[in-house]
């Protein structure tokens, strides 16, 4: 596709942004008040950050934003089936809108995101869904406007799902979460194919965005307020490999880290695998990059780690952690792991307990293995019966609190930068992240979101911080 081509694609859907808002009027002067929409995200941060697009054009329409659904004309679920429970989810709030569109029968429902990109997935929301008038899937989010308007405009289900694109929906409107920070996508889709993951399945091979277009975002952004910045992709270390003229992830960081007005940079997620010398240096060399690295290691196993087809090895990933913490002395290490992956022993299970207690992590996402189909995971011999998996997975929530705490701990007592995000749910406090990315609760109002101050961390409680402002 040609640049010609490719902006042709961008200024049609602008048109049907302008076509968007005069439907729009239409009806909310036949109502005699504005259209609402609803736009809830499961998953991860990339359909985070996608769910922004999606606010962005139905704002640029003409639609109030809410986040209460059931009091929205227009409801998309941006979904996630990295998990079984994340489908159940999706599928358990669908039977709750039934029963609220039935008062309400105007309500339009939408599904986009992962799970739209499986076909039996499509295939049974069909058939016991009768009531969703609108699915489309990853490749196709810049067509949103579009296939919107034909929502609006056709009495008949619309139904969009492809299996590819390159087409990137960067250049359409933004609905920000917050104004001082956001994510920007560096690339697309993943190459890894780990045997137990539907995401190469669903969000498609990799494809890397040009430099330039992300260098101007991130300008672009700061300009308008973000001091801190998150660089996203499903495997950020392998950024680059799919341009014409190769770019590697550390130097792209250099020139991110160059931007004046930038004052904090985080990524994720990085894969063990490919984590490159250059990396840990750039990160050691520029401190704006945050001292965190989110390095999911899945399993302490070293038969786990092959039967996952995670291109790693226990040593490897151990010698990683030890770089980075030379390079980087106090950095923060966060993880992801999976308990009950099939033919996961005893002994396995062990590894994987010794290696939490060997790198010693600030936090880890913990999750049941979910066999999903397709994959070629689901299809292994000798899966772990169930309540030894529940067993172990309690025995591993145990081993991250005791070494997460003893981690989150060193930082008592001194003063450190920390980014107020929002309002505490306690009256007077405030909430906001160090560096390291933990939680810090202090004193404070809204006046101060989005400023970076330096705190007095007084008491750990864990996982997060008590702490005082140190007035100047």
């Amino acid at each position: 596709m040609t640049d010609q081509e490719y902006n042709a694609k961008i200024e049609e859907q602008w048109r049907y942004i302008e076509e968007l808002k005069l439907l729009v009027s239409e009806r909310s002067t036949l109502l005699g008040r504005p259209l609402v929409s609803s736009v809830v995200t499961f998953g991860c941060q990339m359909n985070a950050r996608d769910s922004e697009k999606l606010r962005g054009i139905l704002d640029a329409a003409g639609f109030r934003d809410t986040e209460n659904e059931d009091e929205a004309d227009l409801v998309i679920y941006n979904t996630c089936t990295v998990r079984d429970n994340a489908d159940q989810h999706v599928y358990g709030r669908l039977g709750h809108l039934n029963a609220v569109r039935k008062k309400r029968p105007s309500m339009i429902i939408g599904l986009c995101g992962c799970m739209m990109q499986e076909d039996h997935v499509v295939a049974k929301i069909k058939k016991s869904y009768p009531f969703v008038n609108l699915m489309f899937g990853t490749h196709n989010l810049y067509a949103f406007p579009e296939l919107l308007v034909r929502t609006l405009s056709e009495d008949k289900r619309v139904i969009d799902i492809r299996q590819e694109t390159k087409i990137f929906p960067e250049s359409l409107p933004v609905r920000r979460k917050h104004f001082f920070k956001s994510g920007v996508n560096i690339m697309y889709g993943c190459n890894n194919f780990c045997s137990y993951c539907i995401v190469p399945y669903v969000r498609g091979r990799e494809i890397s965005r040009a430099p330039e277009e992300i260098l101007d975002e991130v300008r672009r952004l700061v300009a308008d307020g973000c001091v801190e910045i998150m660089l996203l992709g499903q495997n950020v270390n392998s950024y680059g490999k799919t341009l014409p003229e190769k770019t590697s992830f550390a130097e792209l960081l250099r020139e991110v880290c160059k931007i004046e007005g930038l004052q904090r940079l985080r990524f994720m997620t990085s894969h063990p695998k490919d984590l490159s010398d250059e990396l840990i240096e750039v990160m050691a060399e520029n401190p704006i990059i945050c001292p965190h690295m989110h390095l999911p290691v899945q399993s302490g196993s070293d038969e786990i780690l092959k039967k996952m087809n995670r291109h790693y090895d226990r040593a490897k990933y151990l010698d990683t952690v030890r770089k980075l913490r030379e390079a980087i002395p106090d950095i923060s290490f966060t993880t992801d792991i999976i308990v009950g992956f099939p033919g996961e022993t005893e002994e396995d299970f062990e590894d994987t307990l010794s290696l939490i207690r060997e790198v010693g992590f600030d936090s880890a996402f913990t999750f049941i293995y979910s066999k999903r189909k397709g994959t070629p995971a689901a299809e292994m011999e000798n899966q772990v019966p169930e309540e030894v998996v529940k067993r172990r997975f309690k025995r591993l929530l145990d081993e991250v609190k005791v070494t997460a705490e003893e981690r989150c701990a060193r930082f008592t007592g001194r003063i450190m930068d920390v980014l107020i995000e929002e309002e505490n749910r306690e009256p007077g406090l405030v909430t906001g992240r160090i560096g390291h990315n933990i939680v810090v609760h202090l004193p404070g109002d809204a006046s101060m979101i989005g400023k970076i101050i330096p705190v007095h961390l007084k008491e750990c409680k864990g996982f997060y911080y008590f702490g005082e402002p140190v007035r100047e």
